[in-house]
């Protein structure tokens, strides 16, 4: 388990370098979106790496590691919305808004490390397209749980199903990782 504790780490730095530029490049701007805009966004990454998956012909040159950086981040921001609520204005400095990053990935790690002990780090006998098809499942049911308002009979909430596309999106870019 130490090993996957590495390796998670390892994803979760490209990860934080990449919101850390882009948030030096365009500020908090993602603080207006809606947690369903959100939602579609990661959907749209998710879709375009299974389109990836399943055709042999690429028409843009980026590959599906992008995709799962963009799934990874997409829902620790979404993480982060579901905490401070939308912003009419971008209104945290790029130190506050690293700091959120961290904070939810960490978290999202605990819940990870409690899961892959249970488990007993199943995921590494399972293949990539499957765990993108267990993102796609994870984004209906958070589609549907907006439709309804939030509102929840006896599933989880809207965060666990974020917090398990990151840790999908995780195991999925160590696998191509350690492919490469």
């Amino acid at each position: 388990m130490q090993h996957t504790s590495e390796q998670y780490d390892a994803v979760i730095k490209i990860c934080r370098d990449l919101f850390q530029k882009k948030m030096k490049d365009y500020g908090s701007a993602w603080r207006i979106l809606r947690l369903p805009s959100l939602t579609d966004q990661i959907f749209i990454k998710a879709q375009r790496i299974r389109s990836l998956q399943e055709n042999e012909v690429r028409k843009v040159d980026e590959g599906e590691q992008s995709e799962f950086i963009g799934i990874i981040n997409y829902s620790i921001i979404a993480l982060i919305q579901l905490e401070k609520g939308i912003a009419e204005q971008p209104d945290l400095t790029t130190k506050e808004a690293v700091a959120l990053f961290d904070t939810y990935a960490s978290g999202t790690k605990v819940l990870m490390e409690n899961k892959n002990h249970d488990y007993g780090e199943a995921w590494r006998d399972m293949r990539v397209s499957s765990l993108t098809d267990l993102i796609l499942q994870k984004l209906l049911r958070v589609k549907q749980i907006e439709d309804n308002k939030g509102k929840t009979l006896v599933s989880e909430g809207i965060a666990a199903n974020y917090q398990d596309m990151v840790n999908y999106a995780v195991f999925a870019m160590i696998h191509l990782n350690s492919k490469s």
